[in-house]
């Protein structure tokens, strides 16, 4: 179970293991549904070896929403504390997609939205608090 979702200004590169992106697209949040589930999450995976977590940043977005042409920028390192396990640390970013292409993973499509969902939410008890920080931070 979760505990508690944590937000820093920065930490131990080593440490970021994820790369999560609050994308928006002509004003519209970009949200994906994966071809094994039916609720909404927001873009981001784990980090590959051999790659910073802006590469895997840029790589998850491209994959998980199509994303030709976007800028990509870093808003801070947020960590997730579970009941069973470390405390796990990502990059938490946002991006601006101006143009699409096809999908090459997992997700089955993309919506965009006017606003987050207000449930439905793939991961629930974490994403939401993403979204409120990046707001909290006034980085969209």
């Amino acid at each position: 179970m979760i505990r508690d979702v944590r937000f820093y200004d920065e930490a131990e590169d080593a440490l970021l293991k994820f790369a999560v992106i609050a994308a928006r697209s002509e004003g519209k949040w970009v949200f994906c549904r994966h071809k094994e589930r039916d609720t909404l999450e927001i873009p981001g995976g784990h980090r590959e070896p051999g790659e910073s977590v802006d590469q895997a940043a840029a790589r998850e977005l491209r994959e998980e929403t199509g994303a030709k042409t976007f800028t990509l920028r870093p808003v801070c390192v947020y960590s997730v504390v579970r009941d069973d396990a470390a405390e796990s640390f990502g990059g938490l970013y946002v991006a601006e997609i101006s143009s699409f292409g096809a999908l090459h993973s997992e997700i089955e499509e993309i919506f965009l939205l006017e606003e987050p969902p207000e449930e439905n939410w793939t991961y629930p008890e974490i994403q939401p608090k993403l979204v409120e920080e990046i707001r909290r931070r006034g980085a969209v």
